[in-house]
């Protein structure tokens, strides 16, 4: 059987990261994903990389540069509106670099482009782990092939197939459900709605739902319709007819200003329904030998503090800058990047519950303008 010494289950950002970051310490890790190529599909929407989380780690992992050249300009900018289309807070892009938007897939791209050949191995789907005893673990992968390791690290996402060997705990559903929609050549086809939208940020909000929005690199408009509804109401729906999905959605929003419902009703392609699941804020796990967790297999949460990217950056970075710092003891290693991961992810998921709370909260979005205000009050 093929043992590694270090294996990460999961390709996604966090564990690219870390597989980067052992790299420029002279340090080999195989990553397999499940993917079954680099290009297999479109890695989702724009991110906001914040400089004390994403960039700390991307100069961590010396690939800072790279990442200031695939920047979105104007992506800092940030809108807020209420269900009649009135503007409650507008900010500009101030360029200082604090959140600047990139491409998640651009930000994958540079990662992959950082590591040697063959570092990731795709189409190998991890089904199963189980301890060895003294450290080391097994891994199947669904093709029947299994490996042994020194060193299993669960990069693997919300559900993660190596955080029962840590923690019996499952994501839960929060309560929030998103309906992502695209509507494409913006500028040309629906120049009504980017102007609504802008270049950055954009929230319409009232009544416990809402539209969440951003403008992408390649001129498209990717909405987000939140709404605080059962988990199985989106069962409910035929997502498979366009028509009928879009029916069903704008019948949450009767009343509505005609130019938010349009956000919907001109949608192009598919409607792509998503449950918003989160792990408790509070959640860790004892120490267990030769194992460890980072990004959303570690600490699911919702994306209300605008820190799921940024997070799994950091945790790959900091596992990545322990490992090396400690040669030739891997439980050394672990337990000081505990020490970082836990009180972190549990600050920034009560964030992001309360963040949620704020975003769907009653009287929205007025708590959402006051939160920013407060913002551009505190100190720096």
């Amino acid at each position: 059987m093929e043992h590694r010494p270090i294996a990460v289950i999961g390709g996604g950002l966090g564990g690219l990261a870390l597989a980067r970051v052992l790299h420029v310490h002279g340090i080999d890790a195989r990553v397999f994903d499940l993917e079954p190529s680099a290009s297999a599909r479109t890695q989702g929407g724009m991110l906001d990389i914040h400089e004390e989380t994403g960039q700390a780690a991307l100069r961590e992992a010396r690939l800072y540069e790279g990442f200031r050249a695939k920047v979105h300009p104007g992506g800092q900018a940030l809108r807020v509106l209420d269900r009649y289309a009135h503007v409650v807070r507008e900010e500009p892009d101030d360029g200082d670099g604090g959140r600047p938007e990139i491409d998640r897939g651009d930000l994958r791209d540079l990662l992959l482009s950082s590591l040697p050949e063959g570092a990731v191995r795709w189409n190998a789907k991890a089904v199963s782990c189980r301890a060895l005893g003294d450290g080391r673990h097994e891994v199947v992968l669904a093709d029947g092939t299994a490996f042994t390791t020194g060193l299993l690290i669960g990069a693997d996402g919300a559900w993660s197939r190596v955080r029962p060997l840590l923690s019996a705990r499952t994501p839960d559903y929060t309560g929030v459900s998103f309906v992502e929609l695209d509507l494409h050549d913006a500028d040309a086809r629906h120049p009504d709605s980017a102007r609504l939208i802008g270049g950055g940020m954009f929230f319409a909000l009232g009544e416990e739902k809402g539209f969440l929005a951003h403008r992408e690199t390649d001129g498209s408009l990717h909405v987000y319709v939140a709404l605080r509804t059962p988990e199985a109401w989106l069962g409910t729906v035929d997502f498979t007819d366009a028509g009928a999905a879009k029916a069903a959605l704008l019948r949450h929003f009767d009343g509505w200003d005609p130019a938010l419902r349009r956000l919907v009703a001109d949608a192009d392609g598919p409607l792509v329904p998503r449950r918003i699941h989160a792990l408790p804020v509070q959640h860790r796990w004892p120490r267990t030998p030769g194992v460890t967790l980072l990004g959303d297999a570690a600490h699911l949460m919702s994306p209300f503090a605008g820190e799921g990217a940024n997070l799994a950056l950091a945790d790959g970075a900091d596992l990545g800058r322990c490992l090396a710092g400690h040669p030739g003891d891997t439980e050394a290693a672990l337990t000081a990047y505990e020490q970082i991961l836990f009180p972190r992810s549990e600050e920034t998921a009560r964030q992001s519950a309360e963040g949620l709370e704020t975003i769907f909260a009653p009287d929205a979005p007025q708590p959402l303008a006051d939160m920013f205000a407060r913002f551009d009050a505190a100190p720096r």
